[in-house]
């Protein structure tokens, strides 16, 4: 049975008579990196907030790493690491200074805490930038500092909420790399995004929020194989629609000189094209194509694939 970092139980947060989420059952693997995806407004937030003790859920049950929360907060959050919504720093102080006020490892020998502040900065590229006071990081270094203090202690749990917000594409490639790597570890790591391209580029699983529902989890290639498409370019594409209907069972779009229909069960491309053939209909070219994340997203929620 495979081992979970962290699952929800009818998990409800309402406030006042709005209920923002609503009995969520949600399921992380532990050692996954997990995608949390939904437009703005689902519950993402107050969700996250809830994972860390921050709100009081109204009902429900939270377990953490085999604890409950908040009741075993005190336990739990030495446990992991977090970077949520654009943390607050000194502007006046230098990166280095910023992270020893934040250093939380419960040790007070300097050299240790030294150590762990260069490797975390080292870690997000900001080494040359260590001494530098933050009022005069970019937007985008700034996002680094703030994953640099989600690793600044060794963690069972990291839950990232826009990590490569500000990132030029360079640093967002190194964050990604990093993530990867800090998983491949044994960490489990919750990343919240707007990009459903980076989290179909990086996450092994995911799970949609609609209006404080939960509408789909599991991996990233099970959300994504909801059946082939196939797309022709045909002669007659009002023949060939009827043809494909027949065969498929499934609604045919239209576009121009092209038909195209998602193919469920045993249904072949090989066989359409043959339908098509024997009903002596022109086909200038045959394909198919599964669905990206962004598709299956689209569908789930109605909103845009920028969320």
């Amino acid at each position: 049975m495979q081992n979970i970092a962290i699952k929800t139980e009818n998990l409800t947060k309402k406030f006042g008579k709005t209920t923002v989420v609503n009995s969520l059952n949600l399921e992380v693997p532990s050692g996954s990196i997990f995608g949390f995806l939904g437009p703005n407004g689902a519950g993402k937030t107050t969700t996250i907030r809830m994972l860390l003790g921050l709100v009081y859920p109204t009902s429900g049950q939270i377990s953490i790493l085999g604890k409950n929360m908040p009741s075993q907060r005190k336990q739990i959050l030495p446990l992991l690491g977090a970077l949520i919504e654009g943390p607050s720093y000194y502007p006046f102080l230098s990166g280095w200074d910023n992270l020893a006020r934040l250093y939380s490892m419960g040790t007070n020998d300097k050299k240790q805490k030294a150590a762990q502040i260069d490797r975390a900065l080292f870690q997000v590229g900001l080494s040359d930038a260590a001494n530098k006071k933050v009022r005069a990081y970019s937007l985008g270094m700034r996002q680094r500092l703030g994953l640099a203090v989600a690793l600044l202690k060794p963690s069972q749990l990291l839950i990232l909420d826009e990590p490569t917000n500000g990132l030029d594409p360079q640093g967002t490639i190194e964050v990604r790399s990093l993530i990867r790597d800090i998983a491949a570890k044994g960490t489990t790591v919750i990343l919240s995004s707007h990009l459903l391209f980076e989290i179909e580029q990086i996450c092994s699983h995911a799970a949609v929020l609609k209006e404080g529902n939960l509408v789909a989890q599991g991996e990233i290639g099970l959300l994504t194989n909801t059946g082939l498409e196939l797309q022709s370019e045909v002669s007659d594409v009002v023949k060939a629609s009827q043809v494909l209907k027949h065969i498929t069972g499934n609604e045919v779009e239209i576009d121009k000189s092209f038909v195209k229909v998602r193919l469920d069960g045993n249904i072949t491309i090989e066989q359409c094209c043959k339908a098509l053939v024997e009903a002596d209909i022109g086909v200038r070219s045959l394909g198919t194509k599964t669905k990206t994340l962004e598709e299956v997203f689209v569908e789930l929620t109605g909103a845009s694939g920028d969320v």
